[in-house]
């Protein structure tokens, strides 16, 4: 959640700054001669140099340095390892704690992929494809410039490129061809396009005719990645601080590059099968009664809910680690978990990073740890929910077991409130005192904080199903059209002549300044890391650390974390969701590519929007094709704000259809999906969700397509996007497609569908495809998916052929003793099916449905248990 606090007048100041330093920046690089290049050492796999200043250099932002050291390794086959640093070694670099690097390897650099070029003088260097000599990273033409506060590197690009990544951003999958894409995380409520958001991705992939390849510099400092045609179409990295540290992944295929990236940053966890269940959240539950009654609601209605999720209403003031105790009394809140419990349901609480400043257990238990980030000798104050607060310090070696203390005993199953997952927020980190932030108590009087909570209601009276009294309101119906590695020690902070908190040059940070809404970027964390350096890993840390608690809570169990500010590598321990966006159509849209962005290339699988959207009205049709939509993708949760109408899906009847309809099939394709976000995380591959054009890469139809997706490997979505619309305009690559409700064929190629009702979503299956489906499209709970039997699901290719797979285990351990594997495999009108494995799958495969073109044709009912091997004919 988000608080504005910038005025109007002081945000267009501080933009506009802003712009005008970024503009000029584009043409400095004419301005310099850059540096030569001596002393060139190679080895079979590996190339180091030292680079010299040409004359004075441009010195454009502060003096630039006279010696440089270039190093290049040949790390595996499809990788190329690039860096360029400070002769001495000094300046700061990613902290191994934060982002582990890969194990040390090398190839011979005659068998790689890629080919490392190097011009002496003026240097620059150039990375080529060794199949083709095409060049995919050129500095030609550009000069290389490297000062303490700004660093400068260019790449000369064709005229018309297909760029993608580079974000946390709202904007198409594929990059506009003039953007500047500001990578410095900050709280952004309604996720604005053209702007930087709460994450940073520091990677891009370029398709072309040729294969696709990836681009990852591994900086956490801010930075502006101007994409533009001026003196010819560039990609320009304009970054404040550290060092120029490429990896360069060859591809060929958009898969290998996901796969290349994963083995950088980390495979992405495997989520719990219970998280890809229905969730629902409001900010704005004013009470426990309505915690109650939106659960009993959703029974009633006859919608599954697989999780009830809480915002920070239930926090005593809006501090963290606490209940209101006459809102959400603890014997109330620990009955709705238990009934929650009961019926195969989950519980997930919101906790955000700033700890209320004062009086109250968590502060006074960190304050005697040590743990909350220094400022001028005492804890630094900031202003968020509950007022006055204190950051954690997570590279302070004390602050791990101040939170798994905090998690321990307020979570705790036995006296606490025993959630299943944990939702962290505000964790860029976010502010609400305006820089600089002198008298945070005064500010925090100005805004409101903490907000006066709701007046206290009388004495409930009942609801069917809990064993207690309260009084059950009705429905609106009506339509609205409204892991801890040792510490390192760093000297950066003692670095005379750094300005950490208006640096020379100003990236487009839409807050303005670096410190304004967020901690002040001169604080120096304990060990020796400076803010300035370290702001963008502020939401990874946290992550780390509520990770390594809710771990500690429950040893071997897979924790749900759900985060709102990522840095890469985050999805190797959390789920993403893409922040407070708006009920607009608008949003509706940019989430797709959102999602995109995050599952394929960022390696952050268990990632989805706010359903319906978070911030204002939204209507009973926007919420159903929303409903729908959110039920192919990962992180399906239903959320909004205070202040807005609440948009639980059973208020309305178009919605309860929409989401029953598209739920019934989500749950029918659970094993499925589980099968793909396996493969993910097991290979790195991108598995779960896919531009068209991942799959058909020569495809050019599908290289700007956003709106279309696969859905797992065989499934394709094309939802309806326009308001009121009931028609889209689809593209169906060549191949071979089936309707997914009639079983037909549908010829490829562009078409229009029409006659959508508004609670229901088109779906094709892809041709060679075999998906297993649960028989469980009246199930509630993914508990009763899981009960089920197996309907297979052949989709024959135009050859007759088609492949599939299922991975079973049993859904929550991080390390399962027993798993199965499936493979089918058909040709000829027979099915073979091996397994290796030795998990019982509580399902049997009791039908096998080939698709024959018209309708499909059940041409086998038994009931084949899933161990061993089979062969039939179909």
């Amino acid at each position: 959640m988000a608080r504005l606090g910038l005025t109007p007048l002081l945000l267009a100041a501080s933009l506009l700054a802003a712009s005008v330093s970024a503009d000029l920046t584009l043409g400095v690089s004419g301005k310099s001669k850059g540096y030569t290049a001596s002393n060139v050492r190679t080895t079979s796999s590996s190339l180091t140099a030292d680079l010299k200043l040409i004359g004075k250099g441009c010195a454009i932002y502060g003096p630039d340095i006279p010696s440089l050291k270039l190093s290049v390794n040949y790390d595996t086959k499809e990788r190329l390892h690039v860096k360029i640093t400070d002769a001495d070694n000094e300046r700061y670099e990613v902290p191994e704690i934060t982002l582990p690097r890969p194990a040390a390897s090398s190839v011979n650099a005659k068998t790689a992929d890629l080919v490392f070029n190097l011009k002496d003088s003026p240097f620059s260097f150039s990375v080529s494809r060794r199949s083709t000599g095409e060049k995919l990273f050129d500095t030609a033409g550009t000069s290389l410039v490297f000062e303490d506060q700004y660093l400068q590197i260019a790449t000369v690009l064709g005229d018309d490129p297909y760029i993608y990544g580079l974000g946390e951003h709202t904007e198409n999958f594929r990059l506009p061809k003039n953007v500047n894409r500001t990578l410095w995380a900050r709280d952004a409520y309604s996720v604005p396009a053209d702007s930087n958001l709460y994450g940073t991705h520091p990677i891009y992939l370029e398709h072309r005719e040729s294969g696709t390849h990836g681009v990852f510099l591994l900086n956490s400092n801010g930075m502006d990645v101007n994409l533009g045609v001026e003196n010819g179409m560039k990609l320009q990295y304009n970054v404040i601080g550290g060092i120029f540290d490429f990896y360069f992944l060859s591809g060929p295929t958009p898969q290998a590059v996901t796969q290349q990236y994963a083995a950088i940053v980390g495979v992405p966890a495997l989520p719990a099968y219970w998280s890809l269940g229905n969730h629902q959240c409001r900010y704005g539950y004013r009470d426990w009664i309505d915690i109650a009654e939106v659960i009993g609601n959703y029974s009633d209605a006859k919608i599954p809910l697989e999780t009830m999720w809480t915002d920070i209403d239930y926090m005593d003031l809006r501090r963290v680690f606490t209940l209101d105790p006459e809102r959400f009394p603890l014997d109330k809140m620990r009955m709705i978990v238990d009934y929650l419990h009961s019926r195969g349901q989950k519980y997930v609480m919101m906790v955000d990073p700033a700890v209320a400043y004062g009086n109250n257990t968590a502060f006074e238990r960190g304050a005697e740890m040590d743990i909350f980030l220094k400022k001028d000798g005492g804890i630094y104050k900031s202003v968020v929910w509950p007022g006055v607060t204190a950051y954690p310090d997570w590279f302070n070696p004390n602050t791990q077991a101040y939170w798994d203390k905090e998690f321990a005993e307020f979570f705790s199953p036995e006296t606490g409130v025993d959630i299943d997952g944990s939702w962290i927020d505000m964790n860029e980190p976010s502010n609400f005192c305006i820089y600089p932030c002198t008298d945070p108590a005064a500010e925090a009087k100005e805004q409101g904080m903490p907000p006066a909570p709701p007046p206290v209601r009388s004495p409930p009276k009942s609801i069917p199903g809990f064993p207690v009294t309260y009084s059950k309101r009705s429905i609106d119906v009506e339509k609205r059209n409204v892991d801890a590695p040792s510490m390192q020690l760093y000297t950066r902070a003692d670095k005379a002549g750094v300005n950490y908190i208006s640096p020379p040059y100003a990236i487009r940070n839409a807050a303005g300044a670096l410190s304004m809404k967020t901690a002040d970027t001169d604080i120096v964390h304990a060990n020796g890391l400076v803010e300035y350096d370290v702001h963008n890993l502020y939401g990874t840390s946290m992550s780390t650390a509520t990770y390594n608690a809710m771990l500690n809570r429950r040893p071997g169990k897979r924790p749900l974390i759900i985060t709102r500010s990522t840095f890469a590598g985050a999805g190797h321990k959390v789920g993403k969701w893409l922040g407070d966006n708006i009920s607009d159509w608008v949003h509706y849209r940019n989430s797709i590519a959102g999602v995109l962005n995050f599952a394929s290339i960022f390696q952050v699988p268990m990632v989805g929007a706010d359903v319906c959207g978070f911030g204002g009205n939204v209507t009973d049709t926007l919420c159903a094709r929303w409903m729908a939509l959110g039920a192919f993708l990962p992180f399906y949760r239903n959320h909004n704000e205070l202040g807005s109408i609440p948009q639980e899906p059973y208020r309305w009847p178009i919605v309860a259809s929409a989401t029953k309809k598209s739920i019934a099939i989500r749950y029918q394709l659970l094993d499925y999906f589980y099968t793909a976000l396996w493969r993910q995380s097991s290979t790195g591959v991108s598995s779960a969700i896919n531009a068209l054009w991942f799959d058909y890469p020569k495809d050019k139809n599908t290289w700007d397509m956003d709106l279309q997706y696969m859905y797992g490997p065989a499934v394709m979505v094309a939802p309806v996007t326009e308001e009121n619309s009931t028609s889209v305009d689809i593209y169906l690559p060549q191949d071979t497609w089936y309707d997914w409700y009639t079983y037909e064929v549908v010829m490829p190629g562009h078409k229009t569908l029409e006659n959508i009702a508004f609670d229901e979503i088109p779906l094709f299956i892809q041709g060679g495809s075999i998906i297993p489906l649960r028989l469980a499209s009246d199930a509630m709970t993914t508990d009763e998916v899981r009960s089920r039997d197996f309907e297979l699901l052949i989709a024959p290719d135009a050859r007759g052929n088609a492949s599939g797979e299922l991975y079973l285990d049993d859904g929550d351990s991080i390390n399962p003793a027993e798993t199965l594997n499936v493979q089918f495999q058909y040709s000829g009108g027979r099915l073979n099916v091996k397994t290796r494995g030795t998990y019982k799958a509580t399902g049997k495969v009791v039908k096998v449905t080939v698709l024959s073109g018209r309708k499909g044709k059940s041409v086998k009912q038994g009931g084949w248990h899933l161990s061993g091997k089979w062969d039939i004919r179909c």
